[in-house]
């Protein structure tokens, strides 16, 4: 298997850093790695906040569910999904631009995603260690009024970057069978249950902790209740309305 396979199979997810830090001109790199992932229609969709100052980064762990890494790992991103940039730059040519269509929201939801993970896969390749948090989303008025993101963009996610000081387990994914289907949808339970028996393994035996629980268990919080139910109407304010 060639280098790049045997990276992209190798992700964990990193919460513990060295207090090393990530040279400037790396960043900056790693940024232009993510500009090379696709994006629909060259829109280009999204923005990036380096955040920097030490107090705001407290107040973004706070935010994002009391995760103290968001502060202590050697740089934090916060991706956004950016209407603003491109409806703006083709209402300069003179189009009557309409904003708020659905498909806005998905192409750059979509668009932010991509460039991300290039960004992820960028910073492993460089010995680095990252962690996506979407618990950005679990306060997203609140963040958005201390990056001041103005209208039409919104936060989606941040990223811990730095060194790692923790080398933990690969977690199992879903046997390639239940995710890859031939011509039509398919029936995964036979494969689902197989999972379960894997990743109740992997708990049990895990470095850094274990618990008795397989992933059906642990999808039970996050489908059994209305999670972020907030994100609709906050969305529908930053002018995604869905129309």
């Amino acid at each position: 298997m060639n280098p790049t396979i045997e990276l992209l199979k190798s992700h964990r997810s990193i919460r513990k850093f060295t207090e090393q830090k990530i040279p400037h001109e790396l960043l900056v790199e790693l940024i232009r790695a993510g500009q090379g992932a696709a994006t629909s229609s060259h829109v280009q969709a999204y923005s990036v906040i380096h955040v920097t100052k030490p107090e705001n980064r407290e107040t973004l762990a706070e935010l994002a569910g009391g995760q103290g890494y968001v502060a202590g790992a050697s740089d934090f991103l916060v991706f956004c999904a950016d209407m603003k940039r491109p409806t703006e730059a083709a209402e300069r040519t003179g189009a009557n631009v309409v904003r708020g269509m659905t498909e806005q929201l998905l192409v750059a939801s979509i668009d932010v995603a991509l460039m991300a993970q290039n960004v992820a896969i960028a910073a492993e390749s460089e010995g680095l260690g990252i962690c996506y948090i979407g618990g950005i989303r679990n306060n997203p008025a609140a963040v958005s009024d201390l990056l001041r993101l103005p209208k039409h963009v919104y936060p989606v996610f941040g990223m811990c970057l730095g060194h790692p000081a923790q080398d933990p387990d690969i977690k199992p994914r879903l046997p390639v069978e239940a995710v890859l289907k031939e011509d039509t949808y398919c029936d995964d339970r036979e494969q689902v249950e197989a999972f379960d028996a894997t990743m109740r393994a992997y708990y049990q035996a895990r470095k850094g902790g274990n618990k008795d629980a397989n992933w059906s268990q642990n999808l039970t919080p996050l489908f059994d209740s209305k999670l972020r139910a907030h994100m609709r109407d906050f969305l529908i304010e930053r002018g995604f309305e869905m129309k």
